[in-house]
């Protein structure tokens, strides 16, 4: 049985009491859980360690909570990590600045048991079923990536053949303009009949080499078919 990774929490908060009351929630439920106690600290772990999830108070020495958002939406690397403000005012204005911002949640001190670790399931559970979209999402354009390269493969395959489609046409028309100036010189008509005789062998030779490759018509610009058809 595959066993499940735990999950890393990072818990930023001034207040000792408050600090040491989550740290305690989180490791009964067997959480990974690390604390820092202000936002300048917290930022910096969450930089360097890269938490599941982070919880973090908005009022704050150092930094407060808002900077500490804003700082980590900013690097790539921890812009989606879901993120809870924990905050002892109920302010509207400052819910909206923080949701804003990129937060996932607001919880208001004084707050049950209940209501962390519900709202930690709940982010934990999206951030899961996000990096599943993801990774679905990563092996379908992994295969069209693989199916863009087999038709490159194919188109260059058939530009190839194209250049040797060409190659032979123009080999023929050659032919065919070498054969009709050495007519022009030619007198005896016995002659003559005879440079006709080779000159329409060589030009029905020609064309049904041509006409035996597959799908040419699918190569040739239409040009090129129209004298092919006027050499027939």
């Amino acid at each position: 049985m595959e066993n499940k990774k735990v999950k890393k929490i990072l818990v930023i908060e001034d207040e000792p009491p408050v600090r040491a009351n989550i740290l305690e929630l989180f490791e009964a439920e067997d959480f990974e859980v690390v604390s820092a106690e202000n936002g300048f600290v917290g930022t910096l772990w969450a930089l360097e360690h890269i938490p599941d999830l982070i919880i973090c108070d908005v009022m704050m020495p150092e930094i407060d909570g808002y900077e500490v958002l804003r700082v980590l939406r900013q690097d790539p690397v921890t812009a989606t990590i879901p993120f809870i403000f924990l905050t002892a005012m109920a302010d509207k204005a400052d819910i909206r600045q923080g949701m804003n911002l990129g937060a996932d949640d607001y919880l208001t001190k004084p707050f049950t048991r209940a209501e962390l670790l519900g709202a930690v399931s709940c982010r934990l559970a999206k951030q899961t079923a996000l990096s599943q979209q993801y990774k679905i999402e990563h092996q379908r354009a992994k295969a069209l990536q693989l199916r863009v390269q087999a038709l490159e493969q194919q188109l260059d395959k058939k530009d190839k053949r194209l250049k040797e489609f060409q190659q032979q046409l123009y080999n023929a028309i050659s032919k065919v303009n070498t054969v009709l100036s050495m007519l022009k010189k030619v007198d005896p008509e016995t002659q003559r009949d005879r440079y006709l005789e080779i000159f329409q062998e060589a030009c029905a030779e020609e064309i049904f080499l041509l006409k035996q490759i597959s799908s040419l018509e699918n190569f040739l610009p239409a040009e090129n078919i129209n004298l092919l058809n006027q050499l027939n």
